[in-house]
């Protein structure tokens, strides 16, 4: 008695696991789409070292919402609604930052910092990404890795809020940026997979 009852609901995980990926895989890919806009409008002096600062703040609270919506290892219709609503909104101030009257200097060292830590981040939102698309990271590993993001995001906000990015502030983002590579590494090839 008990096979029957089992046999559809196994089935129905089984079905319901790539349509999960799939939608995991779109807010993943927002995250990369938003940080590579972020870093063109740096590089194309479009953004402001300090605009695209408030930019990875808003970054940081999408990436703590996606970790807190997923630590449970699933992604609900509500809470999928509400990332995308951040994400409207964050895709917005990106474009309104990008076209308002301030301009900054692609070439000043702060811009370079800022530069590097971003493109760094798009990096590694697109190993999460590529983990999510094959498999190999499981929806809680991405919860902590996303959670991870948001730290990284949190101190590329506070180096650049001024409008200006040391290099002792840049060290400081690298050092986080090196043990949420390491974590991204370890998630990956830990051996476990979606199911």
């Amino acid at each position: 008695m008990k096979a029957r009852h089992t046999i559809p609901a196994l089935l129905a995980m089984l079905l319901a696991a790539p349509v999960f990926a799939q939608t995991l895989s779109s807010e993943m890919q927002r995250d990369v789409n938003q940080q590579q806009r972020i870093e063109k409008g740096l590089q194309s002096g479009q953004l402001t070292t300090r605009e695209a600062a408030k930019l990875e703040r808003t970054e940081s609270k999408i990436d703590q919402a996606e970790a807190q919506a997923m630590k449970d290892g699933k992604l609900s219709d509500a809470e999928k609604s509400r990332i995308d609503r951040m994400q409207n909104r964050a895709s917005k101030d990106i474009y309104a930052q990008s076209h308002d009257a301030q301009v900054g200097n692609p070439n000043s060292a702060s811009s370079k910092r800022m530069q590097a830590d971003v493109q760094r981040n798009l990096n590694q939102e697109q190993r999460i990404e590529n983990g999510v698309k094959n498999g190999a990271l499981t929806n809680r590993e991405v919860a902590k890795l996303e959670r991870g993001q948001a730290k990284v995001d949190r101190k590329e906000f506070r180096a650049g809020r001024d409008g200006r990015v040391g290099s002792g502030e840049q060290k400081q983002v690298q050092r986080a940026e090196n043990r949420q590579s390491h974590r991204i590494h370890h998630e990956r090839h830990d051996g476990q997979h979606r199911g």
